[in-house]
């Protein structure tokens, strides 16, 4: 069966293996009805004008007040920072892990081996894992999709693996993250419609292949872990309603929207999050992938969603470039060469406290590691502490006085 032409799409046909699924699925729930849920979502409050909400997510691993901004530690490390720094300093309660680069390297088998991520890094809290899948379709030239899955080469070594809804559930199971992520394929901007179809087909087969190979793990060997799957269809609206619907049915424990912070308009990115969030279920967690800009961040909450990550305050970091309540400052600038101030007069953060402008400067010029160190600390704390903000505006019932201010203060420089 064929997806019904642009033209003549009103309502989202099911997939022609939408039965199949559901059998397989009813035949595997008794292998696994005895596992305690891997997440509980309990939603403390809502704004009645906007839709933004705060809650709590049980995890195995500790609980997550949301809405939260999880840093992203690709390769078992958020770089230049230790755990210490995360849970102390920062007071992260979830941080990201990637399969692709840890599949690489060091091998899923040999952190299963050594007792899973969590004792691997030496973080006793949350980490959600992707299914490597945004990695694998960036490796352009390097990569071919197929309907059992993606064959790709190492960027390391030119090797050449191949990765299934199946075999990317298996290696999440053997890091041992408290959420792991179907493969999708995420489609680049701009993409064609007809394109842009057949990949979120694609997703969708993928994500009930995904499922149906995670709830007939068997029990005695199975990590508590939550799966969750991925909103795709490009920038096209029917298209990514249709997804959502077909994604609904898998009643997972929670659900993201993919395919974002690819290249589109900002604008853009937020319409389908406005088309998206809402139909997502109530008392699920919503997890919008790769977001996004300090200001933005109110913005995708103020929609309903409940989880984001980002490399951006981490890489910027490194890159020199600071995020500020007065802006950005990008610290190599000779303005800053004899500037006494903290990077941000209003931050409470250890580098904030401790250290000036021209100190920091000097260590980035002259290439010194505990730069990346300290500036990493300083924009994960800029991020985390705007989270906070928005989550007590949401309890005490002001966030949409909030939104209108911190729009209004934030220059977006």
């Amino acid at each position: 069966m064929q997806w019904p032409a642009r033209e003549t799409w009103r309502k989202p046909a099911l997939l022609p293996v939408l039965p199949v699924f559901f059998c397989l699925k009813q035949a595997a729930s008794c292998d696994t009805e005895t596992l305690e849920p891997a997440l509980r979502f309990e939603i403390e409050a809502t704004c009645p004008e906007t839709g933004a909400r705060t809650g709590r997510l049980h995890t195995p691993h500790g609980i997550i007040e949301t809405p939260v901004f999880m840093p992203v530690g690709t390769q078992a490390t958020v770089k230049g920072l230790t755990p210490e720094h995360l849970a102390g300093e920062l007071d992260a309660k979830i941080i990201l892990g990637n399969t692709y680069h840890l599949y690489l390297r060091p091998g899923h088998e040999l952190i299963r081996q050594l007792g899973g991520l969590h004792r691997f890094m030496h973080w006793d809290r949350a980490i959600l894992t992707d299914s490597g899948g945004f990695q694998v379709f960036s490796l352009d030239g390097l990569r071919k999709v197929r309907e059992d899955g993606v064959l790709f080469r190492s960027h390391l070594n030119g090797d050449q693996h191949l990765f299934t809804p199946e075999s990317t559930v298996d290696m999440q199971q053997a890091l041992g993250s408290d959420i792991a992520m179907v493969l999708d394929e995420c489609p680049p901007y701009p993409l064609e419609w007809h394109k842009a179809r057949k990949s979120m087909e694609l997703t969708v087969r993928w994500a009930r292949r995904a499922f149906e190979h995670f709830r007939a793990l068997p029990e005695d060997s199975r990590v508590n872990q939550a799966l969750f799957p991925i909103v795709q269809g490009g920038m096209y609206h029917d298209l990514r309603l249709g997804c959502l619907e077909e994604l609904a049915g898998l009643d997972a424990e929670g659900y993201a929207i993919g395919g974002l912070s690819v290249g589109e308009p900002r604008e853009l990115s937020m319409e389908i999050a406005d088309l998206c969030v809402p139909k997502l279920p109530v008392d699920k967690p919503r997890y919008v992938m790769g977001v996004g800009l300090p200001e933005e961040l109110p913005q995708y909450v103020a929609r309903g969603v409940d989880m984001m990550d980002c490399v951006m305050p981490s890489r910027n970091a490194r890159n020199g470039c600071l995020f500020t309540s007065e802006g950005r400052v990008v610290i190599k600038q000779a303005r800053f060469r004899e500037d006494p101030l903290p990077v941000d007069p209003s931050c409470g953060c250890y580098t904030c406290k401790h250290f000036s402008r021209a100190y920091l400067r000097h260590l980035y010029l002259a290439g010194e590691m505990l730069f990346c160190t300290l500036a990493t600390i300083h924009n994960l704390r800029y991020y985390l502490d705007i989270m906070r903000r928005i989550r007590k505006s949401i309890l005490i019932g002001r966030f949409p006085e909030f939104l209108r201010e911190f729009g209004a203060r934030i220059p977006v420089n």
